[in-house]
């Protein structure tokens, strides 16, 4: 387990955005014989082979060959994209003698716990090298920002009421002296930068802190992007050593709703089933299962009233699985029943989330691909504290836990 865990904060460090986690995974899966499709290409599938397919670089799906006739793929969801700060297309601005960057917020990020962090700058750029259009991923390891905050002598309310101005407040600062952004983007490329045009970016600031075990006994792992990246390892994971026919849909955009070609509400999951499946597509769907994991709110133990007693998942203590009558997851008593017997024959525990019922209600992929696939889904995620902050916590027990459960789900 110790290893598993440490192999996890391993990937999650190499990825600091969702294009370096999917260029990760797909060296995972080479290094197992997985071999890569191209969409754009005709697929000619042989049985007892592996594949993977990518979207736009930030979305992956993995998947054995043939399916089960009888019961068709485990097919596990997880998202690569977690809530961070975006740069702004033009974003270098000056004020009060110092150098900053524009950002805009990605997804519902908690932002206080973005101040007086060393940050780094991550992302994909597009660009000209002379009249050839190219695209180049970059991560700039070493600190090169900081959003300082505002001192408590000139913000005495600070500890009582604090507020955070996303377009004023949240901008990092670089340097003080003159800067060539376009260059020293273009210099992460090849030092040399003539003949070099920038044309485009999606860029992302992270904290450069690497993932760590953390308590007297190790207990706990603390990491950016935990939500969902772990989600994305233990289901790359648990395909590589399973037994059983499975599919892993590691998709992006998951924090901003899922709708666009490359999240759970586009078409690359049913089009990549429909290719395995042919006219048996429909039948696949009925026989298949689908677990979407995406990290659960375990039990703060500041705030216990903001959970549900009942149904608040503890740190190591289990896989939680998630459900909501409103269908915000997609758990059926059916899919519950069929995981639940398969953690009980592994003695692995789970247990169960339930939001307070006076208390709004998240969602993820489940409900999404379970209503354009017309697949059984049910939604489980390991328990983590400080969810959406720049740093999350969560138990070294759950995530193996989960691993386990996944590669024999397809024994139920």
């Amino acid at each position: 387990m110790r290893e598993f865990n440490e192999e996890l904060i391993q990937f999650i460090d190499a990825s600091p955005t969702p294009f370096h986690a999917v260029a990760w995974l797909a060296k995972m899966l080479e290094c197992h014989g997985f071999i890569r499709l191209e969409e754009d290409q005709v697929w000619n599938l042989e049985e007892d082979k592996d594949y993977y397919v990518t979207r736009n670089d930030s979305s992956i799906i993995a998947f054995t060959y043939p399916p089960c006739a009888e019961k068709g793929y485990t097919i596990v969801g997880a998202h690569t994209d977690s809530p961070h700060l975006r740069l702004k297309p033009n974003p270098l601005t000056s004020v009060a003698g110092v150098k900053r960057l524009g950002v805009e917020p990605y997804g519902g990020v908690l932002l206080n716990p973005w101040f007086d962090r060393d940050l780094s700058l991550a992302g994909r750029v597009v660009y000209l090298e002379g009249d050839v259009r190219r695209e180049a991923l970059i991560n700039i390891a070493s600190p090169i920002a900081v959003i300082p905050s505002l001192a408590i002598h000139l913000d005495r309310d600070a500890n009582t009421s604090r507020t955070v101005n996303a377009q004023t407040d949240i901008v990092p600062i670089i340097a003080t002296g003159e800067i060539d952004f376009e260059k020293f983007i273009l210099s992460q490329i090849r030092k040399d930068t003539t003949g070099l045009t920038l044309l485009a970016h999606e860029l992302s600031f992270y904290d450069s802190q690497k993932g760590s075990f953390v308590g007297v006994n190790e207990e706990f792992i603390t990491s950016a992007r935990l939500d969902n990246l772990l989600s994305c390892y233990v289901g790359m994971s648990a395909l590589m050593e399973t037994s059983y026919p499975m599919i892993v849909a590691c998709m992006d955009h998951e924090e901003v709703g899922s709708d666009s070609h490359v999240g759970a509400g586009g078409t690359f999951l049913e089009e990549t089933l429909r290719r395995i499946a042919g006219e048996s597509f429909t039948t696949l769907m009925r026989r298949s299962v689908m677990v979407s994991c995406d990290n659960a709110h375990a039990q703060h133990p500041n705030f216990p009233s903001k959970h549900d007693s009942e149904h608040a998942p503890i740190l190591n203590q289990g896989v939680a699985i998630k459900i909501n009558s409103n269908q915000r997851y997609a758990t059926s008593s059916r899919t519950m029943g069929r995981f639940v017997q398969c953690a009980h024959s592994l003695h692995v525990p789970t247990q169960t989330f339930v939001t307070r019922s006076d208390l709004g209600c998240g969602s993820t992929i489940g409900p999404i691909t379970s209503t354009r696939l017309g697949v059984e889904t049910i939604d489980v995620g390991v328990p983590t504290l400080a969810m959406h902050s720049i740093r999350e916590l969560s138990g070294i027990n759950d995530a193996y836990g989960l691993y386990r459960i996944l590669m024999h789900l397809g024994d139920f």
